[in-house]
């Protein structure tokens, strides 16, 4: 089936140099994008939920893209923004691949352990025919097919390493892991990790059959093989406990991406940036303050530390936001997805006020 987007080739050709030399740190603006719908397209949303999960897995796979569909063509996109589509099924569906419960309702994911066992009788499997894993692959080879020459096609949210296992262990009883049976645990994440490459090359191989480039479940593309690395369980350990048991996993990971970027999600993992930014081949941070904490035009001294250590930094911010960081700290290495939507003239004024 066609597809008639608000965006062309030369509009890909455009978007795709400004990317290349965003992480070539060639560019001297930030890298901002901003997305808008017709005015007519709320029935449109309504039909294609955010999470892909809502579909059933006996919902064809023909059915499911055709909903996603129309909401493609009734977007917009503006300045360094490009059409994306995403197959969302929770963060960390990686769980679901290696046989936990995956509770899907309208608004969210999440996961829960399959059965009790003691956690030096887990072993991490990969399981080729897993209906999770079997639906995320149909899904992204059917995009790809259908769109792959004029949309990006997203990896689905894998998850992090310790997310990952707290799904298979439940998240207070890891908690304990990490005091009890420390060696377990350094084992079963290796393991994790181990797949979570497999898994990541195996959809690769899906995607780079379109367009070429890769995004993530996260605002950022390209040309190359990158990933929005995470560990959002870290919010709750220590340095000490982040060093022995997240930071190998993420140089094991940064080691085999070309550009890997790590979501840095509130206030509790601020005690990790050092590490994470001591890793050279980590390109950058994604700061997400958190719900109730101030937005992130306020954690001035926290950007100014990212692209001081050489690292690029990518934002979801407001308008007003995304000018303030510019004012102040300029806006090379920066990019920003704006949260609002505007229709051409507004998206064009706001444009040339911010380069």
């Amino acid at each position: 089936m066609t597809i008639d987007l608000h965006f062309d080739e030369a509009d890909w050709q455009r978007v795709q140099q400004a990317w290349t030399s965003w992480w070539a740190g060639e560019l001297t603006r930030p890298l901002v994008m901003i997305e808008g719908m017709d005015p007519d397209s709320e029935h449109v949303k309504h039909a294609a939920p955010d999470f892909t999960s809502n579909f059933g897995l006996d919902v064809p796979a023909d059915h499911v893209l055709d909903c996603y569909q129309a909401r493609l063509q009734a977007t917009h996109w503006y300045g360094d923004a490009f059409p994306k589509w995403w197959l969302n099924f929770g963060p960390g569906i990686m769980a679901g691949f290696l046989g936990a419960e995956v509770h899907c309702v309208p608004d969210t994911v999440w996961f829960t352990p399959a059965k009790e066992a003691a956690i030096a009788e887990i072993d991490i499997v990969y399981d080729a025919g897993n209906p999770w894993w079997l639906r995320v692959q149909e899904l992204t080879q059917l995009a790809v097919q259908r769109w792959g020459d004029r949309v990006a096609i997203a990896h689905t949210d894998l998850g992090g390493n310790l997310d990952i296992l707290a799904s298979l262990r439940d998240t207070q009883q890891l908690l304990f892991d990490l005091c009890d049976d420390g060696d377990e645990v350094v084992r079963l994440v290796g393991e994790i990790t181990t797949l979570w490459v497999r898994y990541y090359d195996e959809l690769a191989g899906i995607i780079t059959q379109g367009r070429g480039g890769t995004t993530p479940w996260a605002g950022i593309w390209s040309p190359k093989t990158c990933y929005m690395l995470q560990c959002d369980f870290s919010y709750m350990i220590s340095p000490q406990m982040f060093e022995r048991f997240v930071l190998p996993d993420l140089a094991a990971c940064c080691d085999h991406l070309d550009h890997a970027f790590y979501h840095l999600d509130g206030k509790g993992q601020i005690p990790h940036l050092d590490m994470l930014l001591s890793l050279e081949r980590l390109r950058g941070i994604q700061w997400i303050p958190g719900d109730g904490a101030p937005p992130p035009e306020q954690w001035m001294g926290l950007l100014k530390r990212i692209r001081d250590a050489g690292k690029l930094c990518q934002l979801y911010t407001s308008p007003e936001g995304a000018k303030r960081i510019v004012q102040e700290l300029g806006g090379q290495g920066f990019a920003f997805y704006i949260q609002k939507e505007m229709q051409p003239d507004q998206a064009a004024n706001y444009l040339r006020s911010i380069s």
